[in-house]
């Protein structure tokens, strides 16, 4: 026997309707009410790092940020990205208090890349478990601010491909 469905979409808010995102109430023949939402898929080429690289280029021409941070390398094994990831996202926190010293104008710049950082790291799918090879960050050459921002977005941007 077939089971006949009829859908009504509901519009929700009007900047949900413009990102084409919907709901939907879908009723069979015995009257069970099932709620689906559809949401598209984010543009190809849209990277979890966007908005970290965005804050990253406001700070790279800081004056104000002289600190020597622990650099991870650019040419790390591809298993080791994670603890890599981790590692600038960690040495963002001596930014931090190197901003809050020096009243920084881009203090809250760093705040929102650690931020954005540690919440990509949670919803990270990477495994956990890493290799024995992979180095732990006070383990990683100390550079100046320049150099570590420079790294840190190949890094990210090589997260994003």
């Amino acid at each position: 026997q077939k089971i006949h469905l009829k859908s009504i979409c509901l519009r929700y808010q009007l900047y949900l309707l413009l990102n084409s995102h919907f709901f939907c109430l879908l009723k069979n023949g015995m009257g069970l009410i099932i709620l689906c939402a559809y949401v598209p898929k984010t543009e190809a080429g849209h990277c979890k790092w966007a908005e970290v690289l965005k804050d990253l280029e406001k700070i790279k021409t800081s004056k104000d940020i002289d600190v020597s941070l622990y650099t991870a390398n650019t040419d790390e094994d591809v298993k080791c990205q994670e603890p890599v990831m981790r590692c600038f996202f960690l040495e963002t926190e001596v930014i931090i208090q190197e901003c809050r010293i020096k009243n920084c104008s881009e203090t809250q710049d760093v705040v929102n890349i650690w931020k954005n950082g540690n919440a990509g790291l949670e919803n990270s799918k990477l495994n956990s478990r890493t290799s024995a090879k992979c180095k732990e960050c006070e383990e990683y050459e100390e550079k100046s601010f320049t150099e570590f921002i420079q790294s840190f977005v190949k890094v990210i941007q090589r997260d994003c491909k």
